[in-house]
């Protein structure tokens, strides 16, 4: 399409330059833009940008790139931001065009938000693969009910639930087999990760992650390690920080921001040392016991299904030796360990010999512990 009405300023895409006569270039008709973020580490900077006015965006865009020449898979960048923000350019009708007062620009989101939304996690896990844990099955029920149907519930609706129990136990497990089974977003963060470097910045990453979760509901947000953000009174004088990161998790899991559809488990290992204001926003807490004897022992026989070498072991005899340990633990530390001693020792099958080992350097004796900070 010509345009002969305006003689615009004719730049390359890529640089800064002076004016170009080209008299046989068409305009663009329309451009296509995907946001690939800085040239370089910003820290100051958010990569993540927000168009709430796409309209607006297009005329603001139009007005600053007026007269640039565009080509497909080369770049324009956003000079009014320092540094300079990037955008590929996806599609440009035609091709080697430049933009005039009258070229559309659209801009693709989806990929970058997929790309950037590093909290959401798939898993193929399946209720049935996770061992035990009967009563905290039944009691997620609730949970499956809600987000097959959350119009029925109405304010009657699952909000915050606590998991609780020992490391290793399944409560990571377990969310991530509900958000496969019902086929739901999983926003999984260690609450460690949402401490920022400045002030404001734990407050604006609680936020983010409710707002990315209600965004694509029905959702679940499982927040690991819970007493790391939401630490008890007791010991809020070891973190400056935690009042500000308790009132914002507060208001969030008060709904005051209407997170419909959107479920917040918490998981701990001592729910005891959580703030009593957070903990009392947990609806329901759920423990997570220790396997006992045939669990250990449907753990092991799980296992051993993929174990590479051969294995020649008394099942029994190890499920009595183990008596204590988490299901984590009984394949990280028994017969991961074990297997590698096997094959430090070139041995071709795994015996109670290597698993012998694994028991004894697994083992952690409490007088080391006790001593280690007098």
């Amino acid at each position: 399409m010509k345009n002969d009405t305006k003689k615009a300023e004719i730049k390359t895409a890529n640089q800064k330059q002076s004016k170009i006569e080209v008299d046989n270039r068409e305009y663009a008709e329309c451009v296509v833009l995907r946001p690939v973020g800085y040239p370089f580490e910003f820290s100051l900077m958010d990569e993540n940008i927000e168009i709430t006015n796409k309209e607006l965006f297009e005329e603001y865009a139009r007005d600053q790139w007026l007269g640039l020449v565009v080509k497909e898979n080369s770049h324009l960048f956003d000079q009014k931001i320092i540094p300079d923000y990037g955008f590929e350019i996806v599609k440009a009708k035609p091709n080697d065009s430049i933009i005039s007062e009258n070229t559309r620009i659209k801009l693709i989101t989806d990929e970058l938000d997929v790309k950037k939304d590093e909290t959401r996690i798939k898993s193929n896990i399946l209720l049935s693969d996770i061992v035990g844990q009967v009563n905290a099955k039944n009691k997620i029920k609730v949970i499956t009910k809600y987000l097959e149907n959350p119009e029925k519930f109405g304010p009657w609706a699952p909000k915050n639930i606590l998991f609780y129990g020992l490391p290793g136990t399944g409560k990571t497990m377990l969310v991530k087999a509900l958000a496969n089974e019902l086929e739901v977003p999983l926003y999984l963060i260690k609450a460690t990760s949402l401490i920022g470097d400045h002030v404001g910045d734990g407050a604006s990453k609680i936020h983010d992650l409710f707002k990315k979760a209600s965004e694509n509901s029905p959702s679940i947000i499982f927040i690991d390690e819970m007493d790391a953000i939401a630490l008890h009174r007791s010991f809020q004088s070891l973190r400056g920080d935690v009042s500000e990161i308790v009132n914002s998790l507060l208001t969030e899991m008060d709904g005051i921001s209407e997170n419909e559809s959107v479920i917040t488990i918490g998981a701990t290992n001592n729910p005891t040392s959580i703030d009593y204001a957070v903990r009392s926003r947990f609806e329901e807490e759920i423990e997570f016991k220790l396997p006992n004897d045939d669990e250990r022992l449907s753990i092991l026989e799980n296992n051993l299904e993929t174990m590479p070498l051969d294995y020649d072991l008394d099942l029994g005899k190890i499920v009595k030796l183990t008596k204590g340990l988490s299901g984590r633990d009984l394949k990280e530390k028994i017969l991961k360990t074990s297997l590698h001693n096997a094959i430090a020792n070139d041995n071709d099958t795994i015996t109670m010999k290597n698993i012998e080992y694994a028991l004894n350097t697994s083992k952690i004796k409490n007088r080391d512990i006790k001593g280690m900070f007098e």
